[in-house]
């Protein structure tokens, strides 16, 4: 188990220079909607690609980790990632740096979230899940990330949606992906010792790689939509949320639901919307500031014209 521990903060450590990485590539791309050439441009960015290899060193961290602890360990474990990119922004960013009411909202937000899961001690499960169950998975998860990345569009179109906004919704419609890929993973892993035949011959290896590139692709449009602190969130909360569910509801990883561990649950959630509340509310939220214009309020983002 601490194994699993040590390997998920470093996976934190690796997704958390990935997404700085891929922020500070795909901050300068103008994006009008979706555009599936967006990475085809980004992929000759130096610092781009550095992100690319540091996401897929973290993905090896993840891996390792899933295969000594259980899926709701390891990803809530992924929430220090925050923490790390509010540290890599006050070192890049030093002439304007982070401010200690956000330092503490993402710590009442990694906090929080640990806690909860703490709190519910996910145990037990199995190895793999029925087919029937990760069709179902698959539907619902699919269905919740369409009905934001619609609400995006139809919201952007109208003139309604800053850039920092369009890149929270786009960061949530992140995590939950990533969390459906953190169940994904989470099946994969449990397959790598069976041999070859059964890694190529398991439809989860194709799922991960599929679902992965949609994945990216939305990620990277997140990231290219607004402020790092504003899709940050999305993908580091919603993330370890989904995959905790998905374990639930997949590998029927047990939780805690006693009086006592549900109030605690309940003050842990509490604590969590608390540190989301004050950074929604923080000026790296509401507009991405530099070291020339601290705090420069943003427009709303209009997809036919500049942002």
């Amino acid at each position: 188990m601490e194994a699993a521990v040590v390997l998920a903060v470093a996976a934190s450590f690796c997704t958390a220079t990935a997404s700085v990485c891929q922020r500070l590539g795909a901050r300068t791309s103008e994006v009008a909607g979706f555009d599936a050439r967006l990475i085809a441009r980004l992929i000759r960015r130096p610092v781009w690609l550095a992100g690319i290899a540091a996401m897929i060193i973290g993905f090896g961290f993840q891996l390792s980790a899933l295969r000594f602890g259980p899926l709701a360990l390891v990803q809530p474990t992924l929430a220090l990632e925050l923490l790390f990119v509010f540290g890599y922004m006050t070192v890049i960013n030093s002439r304007v740096g982070v401010p200690r009411r956000d330092w503490l909202a993402a710590a009442a937000m990694s906090i929080g979230l640990g806690l909860f899961l703490g709190m519910a001690a996910p145990s037990g499960g199995r190895p793999h899940a029925p087919g029937g169950t990760w069709w179902l998975a698959a539907v619902i998860t699919t269905a919740v990330v369409l009905t934001l990345l619609s609400a995006t569009s139809a919201l952007a179109s109208h003139g309604r949606l800053t850039r920092s906004r369009r890149a929270a919704l786009l960061g949530a419609a992140t995590g939950i992906c990533w969390g459906f890929e953190a169940a994904v993973i989470k099946e994969f892993s449990s397959r790598v010792n069976a041999g070859l035949g059964a890694i190529l011959s398991n439809w989860s290896l194709y799922v991960l790689v599929g679902a992965g590139a949609l994945t990216m692709l939305v990620a990277t449009h997140a990231m290219a939509a607004g402020p790092l602190a504003a899709s940050q969130p999305g993908f580091t909360i919603l993330d370890p949320l989904a995959a905790s569910f998905l374990g639930v509801f997949l590998f029927r990883e047990h939780i805690r639901t006693g009086i006592p561990y549900l109030a605690g649950e309940a003050l842990a959630l509490a604590l969590l919307i608390a540190g989301v509340s004050a950074l929604s509310h923080s000026h790296l939220v509401t507009g991405e500031s530099t070291p020339s214009s601290p705090g420069t309020p943003e427009r709303p983002y209009c997809p036919t014209g500049p942002r």
